[in-house]
């Protein structure tokens, strides 16, 4: 009995459990992603025309986004009580929204319908923030497969819940809102006490490799078997006790990493090396101390060294750096040099939000993210119309696709930016870039609406915008340290609504609804109306105005798709003035 207290007390205390919670939690933290299916209920429900949708939308991802108030309450309170907020939040925020959907409340002005998508989606950033926190600190030598995976998850949430949907077998639509402001609550509530940052080792250990490839192709088989189900759904008409059983399965992959705290507790590991957090005071002081003596040094060689030093191959320069520091370290001890300390951190150290925002890095990871993951933003925003507009009127396979590739976006982008970074120290944006390239020819074949356009157009689009969300935080914790890594990320982030604002609801929004005003105006040619798009306008249209035909987004996706091209440039902008930073952060190992 004894022994079994204390498997059960190491299974508790296993940081991989705490992880695998994470990732249930996040496989319910996107529900933002699911707007595409649920704003045409509110569309026909509320009689909304596409730019009230569009205002809805960006309500929608100012909710996903603006995590400030979530990071300063993961602070305050213990993780669970943040949880707790957010699952409360997402709960009153989709429920009001559902009792209004189906007229079981009077209707609401729109601005107050944007508060209460606000409200409800906001509830992420509690979810995302904790789960990342946590994570990041119980695994802080694995940031980028860890993020990748959590981001991931998140972005899978909306092909899983769409799952869970058709099992309900609902002919109510509305029934769907229903299900995204309870389920979450129920889910949260669940798992709230097991997302902790927890004692114990956490450097990188002989079980962390054969682990991460476990739970990687857990991803695959998972995304794999939820693509070939959705597409079975999509063409073929299966029986009630089908989808049941398609549903069981889903939740028995969701289960199975379980399998690897479960076993880790189990099998009694060796005690590991004494970790740094357990080292007496002296003996952690003076590692720390050469550390800082290090940075001092490599900050200096940033000013003395040569120009000609970056032009010159990756291993002579780090062989010309490495001498430089040598030469520079002597000196300073000899006091022939005094080291500059400079006012406020480098790069690499840690930053707060305010020593951030003056840096020109930062503001190009901004930019960057804010032209890439706003315009991907924008497709999944307005795919339920794009779906419609090309002739396909079953928008969910498609909210489900771009949500699949947005899961293996977030999954491939951590892992193959970890590959470039600790195999060629080479910055990790270099991977945004290329996912941004892929983003700019996803949005040029949606645009020109060839036959199966939107399969590749969702491929690409969701696969380069779910690589941002793995690839970004961990650059931001490379260069801007972990320290504030909550708050960083949460600012960053800020990046997704401003992006919607500009392509959804002033470009995307405008562009549907004139093309839709023109092709009703030729519908009514014989007996115009001189208040027809007046009332268009102000919604008092009798029925929502339709655009059909690839026109109605061409030319949204043109200019998403040269927004692209133009984040393209930043990040490698950034990749150029990093390249000494993740030398430095990460040469050592292959010199």
């Amino acid at each position: 009995m004894v022994q079994l207290g204390e498997k059960l007390k190491a299974l508790i205390n296993n940081r991989w459990l705490v992880f695998v919670a994470a990732m249930w939690i996040q496989s319910c933290a996107g529900i933002g992603y699911l707007f595409g299916s649920i704003s045409p209920v509110i569309k026909s429900s509320l009689n909304y025309n596409q730019r009230q949708i569009a205002i809805l939308g960006v309500a929608k991802d100012l909710g996903d986004s603006v995590g400030f108030l979530a990071g300063t309450l993961c602070e305050l309170l213990p993780l669970w009580g943040a949880l707790l907020v957010g699952a409360l939040q997402n709960l009153i925020g989709y429920g009001f929204v559902w009792l209004i959907a189906t007229h079981r409340a009077p209707p609401l002005p729109l601005w107050t319908m944007c508060i209460l998508i606000f409200m409800g989606t906001n509830g992420e950033t509690y979810f995302n923030t904790a789960a990342l926190v946590s994570c990041v600190q119980n695994f802080p030598k694995s940031r980028g497969p860890i993020v990748g995976i959590l981001k991931g998850f998140a972005g899978l949430s909306g092909a899983i819940l769409t799952q869970i949907y058709a099992l309900v077998h609902s002919p109510d639509h509305a029934s769907l809102i229903f299900m995204v402001a309870v389920g979450p609550f129920m889910v949260i509530v669940a798992l709230m006490f097991i997302i902790r940052p927890v004692g114990g080792h956490r450097q990188v250990r002989p079980s962390d490799g054969p682990s991460f490839t476990f739970v990687y192709n857990v991803c695959l088989v998972l995304a794999a078997y939820l693509m070939g189900v959705m597409l079975v759904e999509d063409l073929v008409y299966l029986s009630h006790t089908v989808v049941v059983f398609f549903t069981v399965i889903l939740f028995v992959l969701l289960l199975l990493p379980i399998c690897i705290p479960v076993s880790m507790a189990l099998a009694e590991e060796p005690r590991p090396p004494p970790e740094e957090a357990l080292l007496p005071e002296s003996q952690k002081r003076q590692p720390a101390k050469m550390e800082s003596d290090t940075e001092i040094i490599f900050s200096e060689v940033e000013d003395e060294k040569p120009k000609e030093v970056d032009l010159l191959p990756a291993s002579e320069r780090q062989k010309r750096i490495a001498q430089l520091q040598a030469k520079l370290a002597q000196a300073a001890a000899e006091g022939a040099v005094r080291i500059k300390r400079r006012r406020g951190p480098h790069r690499g150290e840690d930053f707060t939000l305010m020593q951030a925002l003056i840096k020109a890095d930062f503001w190009l990871i901004f930019f960057s993210l804010l032209l890439g993951s706003g315009s991907g933003l924008t497709v999944i925003d307005n795919l339920g119309q794009i779906s419609q507009s090309l002739g396909y009127y079953n928008a969910h396979i498609f909210v489900s696709m771009i949500s699949i590739w947005n899961f293996l976006g977030r999954v491939g982008g951590g892992y193959f930016s970890e590959i470039i970074v600790r195999d060629y120290a080479y910055p990790r944006p270099v991977a945004m870039a290329v996912a941004q390239a892929f983003m700019a020819v996803g949005h040029f074949f949606l645009g020109m609406g060839w036959p199966g356009a939107m399969y590749v157009s969702t491929l690409l689009i969701g696969l380069g915008y779910g690589a941002h969300w793995a690839i970004v935080p961990a650059a931001a914790s490379e260069l801007f340290g972990l320290k504030k890594f909550g708050t960083l990320y949460n600012f960053l982030t800020l990046a997704n609504p401003a992006g919607s604002l500009v392509f959804s609801g002033l470009i995307a929004g405008y562009i549907y609804d004139r093309e839709a005003e023109k092709q009703a105006h030729r519908h009514h040619y014989q007996s115009p109306d001189i208040g027809f798009v007046f009332r268009n306008m102000f919604g008092m249209m009798d029925e929502p105005l339709k655009c059909e035909g690839a026109i109605c987004f061409f030319l949204t996706s043109m200019i998403l798709s040269g927004l692209c091209i133009v984040a393209v440039v930043l990040s490698m902008i950034l990749v150029n003035r990093t390249k000494i930073v993740y030398a430095h952060l990460y040469g050592r190992s292959h010199t």
